[in-house]
C-alpha cells in the first residue's frame, strides 16, 4: 500500500511583528495545505529556520515544503531571500518566493498590462516614483524587455543610484535617472513617452491631468495608487482599459485582478519542484503565460 503524498507545507518569512493577512490568505487560496508563519524575522534567524524546512523530508519530497518572503520593508526582505539561498546547499533545497510588500507581483502585472497595448520592446517609457520598490521593479521589467525607460524621483540623486543599480543587473543601459522638480521638468519627461507609470506614495498626485493632456504621444497610463488623490488625475483604481483622452487607462484595482492571479500561480508554482527562486523576473515570466 502506497504511502500517502505529503502536504504542501508554506513557510511565511514575514520582517514585519505582524505576518501579513493578505499573503496568508492569498496562500490558503493558492492551496497550500499548511501554512508556517513566522514574524518579526531576522537575517540572523534564517538559518535556523531554513534548517527546519530542508532536513525533515528526504531529497524527493522536499517539494512539498516552500518558502515566502515577505514584509512591508522590501530591502530586509531582499537580505532574508539572500540569506534563505546561501542557506541552501547540494539536494538540500526548497523553493523560495520573494513578494514584500506586494511589489513582484504589482510590477509584474503592471507591466504585463501594458504590453497588451504596446510593444514593449519599442517603448518609451516613463516610471514616476521609480525609486520606490514598486517603482523599480517596473523599470527593471520594462528595460529587461527592451524598453528605454525614464525612472523618475524628487532627487536626482535617488533616481541616479536607482538607475545605476538596475542598470547593472542587467547589463544595459535602458533606463536613465530624472529628478522631478517643477511642471517644467514633467513637460520634458513626457516627450514622446507612449506608457506612463505611477508607483509613488499612496495619496501623492504625481501627473496632474492638464500636464497628462499635453502629453499626446502617451498610449497608456497606469496609476498603482489605490489611496486618493490618484497618482495621476483622471484615473480611478477601479479603472481597467479605460479610455481616457486617447490613452489607455488602469487603476490601482484594474490591475489589481492580474496582480491576484499572478501571487495565487506564483505560490502553486513553488510545490513543483524543490530549487525555484521566483524573484521579479520568474514571477513576471510566469504571470506572461496567464494574460
Amino acid at each position: 500500500m502506497s504511502s500517502p503524498s505529503p502536504r504542501n507545507i508554506l513557510i511565511q518569512l514575514d520582517t514585519d511583528a505582524q505576518p501579513s493577512v493578505f499573503d496568508r490568505v492569498v496562500a490558503i487560496d493558492a492551496g497550500v495545505d499548511e501554512l508556517f508563519s513566522y514574524g518579526s524575522v531576522t537575517v540572523e534567524q534564517i538559518e535556523g529556520l531554513v534548517h527546519g524546512a530542508m532536513f525533515t523530508r528526504g531529497p524527493k519530497e522536499l517539494k512539498h515544503t516552500a518558502i515566502f518572503v515577505g514584509g512591508s520593508d522590501v530591502a530586509k526582505a531582499e537580505a532574508v531571500l539572500e540569506r534563505v539561498r546561501k542557506t541552501f546547499f547540494g539536494p538540500f533545497s526548497v523553493s523560495v518566493m520573494l513578494d514584500a510588500n506586494g511589489a513582484n507581483t504589482t510590477a509584474a502585472a503592471a507591466v504585463l498590462r501594458a504590453g497588451k497595448h504596446l510593444s514593449l520592446n519599442r517603448a518609451n517609457a516613463l516610471v514616476l516614483g521609480g525609486t520606490g520598490p514598486v517603482g523599480q521593479r517596473v523599470a527593471r521589467l520594462l528595460a529587461g524587455q527592451g524598453a528605454h525607460v525614464r525612472l523618475a524621483s524628487r532627487t536626482i540623486e535617488k533616481a541616479t543610484a536607482a538607475a545605476k543599480g538596475i542598470n547593472t543587473r542587467l547589463k544595459s543601459h535602458n533606463i536613465a535617472p530624472l529628478a522631478m522638480a517643477g511642471e517644467g521638468d514633467l513637460a520634458a519627461a513626457l516627450d514622446k513617452v507612449d506608457l506612463v507609470i505611477a508607483a509613488g506614495a499612496a495619496g501623492v498626485r504625481l501627473l496632474p491631468a492638464a500636464a497628462r493632456r499635453m502629453a499626446s504621444h502617451v498610449k497608456v497610463l497606469i496609476d498603482l495608487n489605490a489611496v486618493p488623490p490618484a497618482g495621476i488625475e483622471g484615473i480611478e483604481a477601479p479603472d481597467k482599459e479605460k479610455p481616457l483622452d486617447g490613452a489607455i487607462a488602469y487603476g490601482a484595482v484594474g490591475v489589481g485582478g492580474t496582480k491576484m492571479k499572478i501571487h495565487r500561480a506564483a505560490v502553486a508554482k513553488l510545490f513543483e519542484a524543490n530549487n525555484l527562486v521566483l524573484d521579479a523576473e520568474e514571477i513576471f515570466e510566469l504571470g506572461a503565460a496567464l494574460v
